[in-house]
Order: C-alpha cells, then sequence, then structure tokens
C-alpha cells in the first residue's frame, strides 16, 4: 500500500467521532501509560518486600476480586448518578490507593489496600464504554471500541517497557507515577468531558408507566446474560496467554526472556493490525465475527501443545491475538446493542465482571490442570472451550435485533421494545 493510502486509511479509521471521543480516548491512553501495579504486583512482593510466592499469589487474588465487586457496584453508579462522577470517583480513589499501596509494609495492610487498588481501578470500566456508546453514533461503535482498545494497549506496551526500568531503581516511583498519571486522567474528565448519560424520558402517552432497569432487570435478561457467560469462556481462553503459556514455557525448559518474546508479539500484532482489521469487520455480521473470534481463540491456544521452539509459540500468539482483534470490539458493540439506553451502566458492569471472575478462576484452572494431567490438556480444554464459546453465539445470536437509531446527546430514537426502550432507573 502506497503512502497516501496509508494515510487515506487512517483517516478513514479516525474520522467522523465526536471531540469528547477523543478526549476520552485520551484518557485512556493516559491510565494506560501509567500502568504498573497490575504488572509487577507480584514482583514487588516477592523481589522487593520479600514475601512468598503463596502471599502475593494470594494479594493478586484480593485485587481481582476487588474488580469483580466493583464491577456491579460501579455499573449501577453509572446509571444512577452518571458516568461523569463515577469516572472522577473511581480515578481518584485509585490515584490515592495505589500511592498509599506504594508506602503500607504490613502484610495485612497490602493486602486490604491491594483489594482498595482492584475496587478502584476496576470501577471506571463500565463508565467508560457506557460513555462511549452515549456519544459515538451506533454505526461508529465498533469502530470507537477497536481505537479504545488499540489505546490500551498501546499504552500497556510502553508502560511495561518503561516500568520494568522504573522498578529496576524505585518500586516506590512506580507507585507514584501510576497514582499521579491516574489523576491526571481524573482531571481530564472534569475538565474535558461533560456528562453524556441520556435524560430519562417522561412517561407514554395515556401515563403508561415505563419500564424500569435494576441489576435484577439485567440478570433476568437470558440473551444478554448467555452473552455474559460466552464472554466468561472467552476471557478464561484469553488469560492463558499470561498464565499457561509462562508455565508451559518454563516446564519445557524455556526461559523467561523466550517467553517475553513470544508473548510481546501480542502486544506489536495488536498496535499493528487493530485499526485495519476493524475496518474490515466493522459493518460485518456481528455473529459470525464472534464465532470465529472464539474458535480462533481456542484452537490457537490448542496449537500450543505442539509447539517445540520459540517462533512456533509466537506463531500460536499470532493466531490467538488475531482472535482478540476481532473480539474486543465487537463484543462490546453487541453488549451496548443489547442494553437498554438507561441501563447501559448496569450492563456493562456486569459485563465486565465476567473478566474480571475470568481472571480468578483463570489461574486456578491452568494450575490445576497443568499439575494433574500436564499442559498438552491445558491446551486441549481452550480448544474445546473456544469450540463452546463458537457454538454458543451461533446459537444465541440467530436473531439479533437490528442496531437503533440513538441520539448520542438525549438517548432517544427509535428502538426496539425488547432491548432498547428508554426506561426509567430504579434503586
Amino acid at each position: 500500500m502506497s503512502v497516501t493510502g496509508v494515510r487515506r486509511a487512517l483517516s478513514e479509521s479516525v474520522s467522523g467521532l465526536p471531540r469528547a471521543f477523543w478526549w476520552l480516548w485520551t484518557s485512556t491512553l493516559v491510565n494506560r501509560l501509567g500502568a504498573f501495579v497490575a504488572t509487577f504486583m507480584a514482583l514487588y512482593l516477592t523481589l522487593d518486600r520479600g514475601y512468598s510466592a503463596s502471599y502475593a499469589g494470594l494479594v493478586v487474588a484480593l485485587h481481582g476480586l476487588g474488580g469483580v465487586i466493583s464491577s456491579l457496584g460501579a455499573g449501577v453508579m453509572t446509571d444512577r448518578l452518571g458516568r461523569r462522577p463515577t469516572l472522577l470517583v473511581a480515578q481518584t480513589a485509585t490515584a490515592l490507593s495505589v500511592a498509599l499501596l506504594g508506602f503500607v509494609r504490613d502484610p495485612v495492610a497490602i493486602a486490604a489496600v491491594a483489594f482498595l487498588v482492584g475496587m478502584a481501578s476496576n470501577a471506571s470500566r463500565p463508565a467508560v464504554q457506557a460513555m462511549m456508546a452515549d456519544i459515538v453514533r451506533p454505526e461508529d461503535r465498533i469502530r470507537a471500541f477497536s481505537l479504545n482498545y488499540w489505546a490500551i494497549n498501546l499504552g500497556f506496551a510502553v508502560s511495561s517497557a518503561g516500568a520494568g526500568f522504573i522498578a529496576e531503581v524505585s518500586y516506590l516511583a512506580g507507585f507514584l507515577i501510576e497514582a499521579g498519571m491516574t489523576l491526571l486522567c481524573a482531571v481530564l474528565v472534569f475538565v474535558k468531558l461533560p456528562e453524556s448519560r441520556p435524560e430519562r424520558q417522561p412517561a407514554g402517552p395515556g401515563g403508561t408507566k415505563e419500564e424500569s432497569v435494576s441489576l435484577g432487570t439485567v440478570l433476568r435478561d437470558g440473551r444478554f446474560m448467555g452473552v455474559v457467560g460466552l464472554s466468561f469462556l472467552i476471557a478464561l481462553v484469553f488469560q492463558q496467554g499470561y498464565l499457561g503459556l509462562p508455565v508451559a514455557m518454563g516446564e519445557a525448559g524455556f526461559t523467561p526472556a523466550d517467553f517475553g518474546m513470544a508473548i510481546a508479539v501480542n502486544g506489536v500484532l495488536i498496535v499493528v493490525l487493530q485499526l485495519p482489521v476493524t475496518r474490515l469487520i466493522e459493518h460485518r455480521d456481528p455473529r459470525r465475527m464472534l464465532v470465529v473470534s472464539s474458535l480462533l481463540a481456542g484452537y490457537g491456544f490448542g496449537l500450543t501443545a505442539f509447539a517445540g521452539s520459540v517462533g512456533v509459540f509466537a506463531l500460536t500468539v499470532c493466531v490467538w491475538t488475531l482472535a482478540e482483534i476481532v473480539n474486543a470490539p465487537v463484543q462490546t458493540g453487541l453488549v451496548v446493542r443489547l442494553s437498554p439506553v438507561q441501563g447501559r451502566g448496569r450492563y456493562q458492569g456486569v459485563y465486565t465482571s465476567s473478566w474480571a471472575v475470568a481472571a480468578l478462576v483463570a489461574p486456578l484452572m491452568s494450575g490445576f490442570v497443568i499439575d494433574r494431567w500436564g499442559a498438552a490438556w491445558l491446551w486441549g480444554t481452550c480448544a474445546l472451550v473456544g469450540t463452546v464459546a463458537g457454538l454458543g453465539y451461533g446459537l444465541l445470536m440467530r436473531r439479533l435485533p437490528d442496531d437503533t437509531d440513538i441520539d448520542a446527546t438525549t438517548g432517544t430514537g427509535t428502538a426496539s421494545r425488547t432491548n432498547t426502550e428508554p426506561v426509567k432507573q430504579t434503586a
């Protein structure tokens, strides 16, 4: 492709999105550029503080548990208080708790603060995704979610490299830098982002009472909860790139540097391919894309059973990374498509919790299977789980409703009765 063609493709990928989206995107990028705790928590506890690997695993698990709990609570806050207040509270709390984590020394205090960090850092996700759905036109949402995912991975790639050097000098500096960057995100939100929550709709003709949305409404939505369950299965598979893969490579005699070379392919491919791949898939059938991505994820990890060199491991990473590139924006867009306008926060919160729960279960799954039967069985299990998820998406999405023409500011417009009718908040 010529330089002119590259410029045109890039322009088409980023054009037509509102200014508020780009401020939200910038906030995401800044936040990920400062990421430190999630990446270096275990190393900090074992190498710098001298705690055991078991204690480090407990603290990491508590961090994840905090994320599970806050996903649901933050979803309710996003709908009731608004997207902007939720973001401000979450990001400010994250900055304060991350800074505190760098100073506490008592093991019980470290565990407690790590739990708070997990709660605070995960609380912003439903608000970010709901706000993005509010301010971006339906036909542009897949592209917007893809750009946001690209920013997450670009920021993570840069921060991981930089944080490694920072950790060699001072872990405390890493905590304080993340706290400062997160606080900067809160300032960006406060200064540049207006509230986007759709206004409550008045009663319909004849004073008919509007349908209410609560967490119970979400949990009773059979199709949506099916999507959440399938999302959990896919998340279990993707988590093995950072859990099962390093353990399996270590047992096979490969070094940490070998694993680093193989897994680096994931970040590089996402940064390079996320935007062009999104241009190819954004107007295609989401059911087909989710089925294909599920199979690619499952069999991409399944192929790891046959890897005997770093090059082949890297090749398997290429396969499941392509699945990740397709799955992330399409699945997030599907969640929006199945969510009532006034319940987007709750729906996004429940969806986010599926990934948080997977982050807790995946280490247990990989450790149990590898210890009991060996790594080859783990990769076979991943292939099976990916196949089940693909079949599930194919069955659940057979009669997927059309996207609704929702005004990005008011949340009003034509909507299908089942999934997008304007609704009233409940406690």
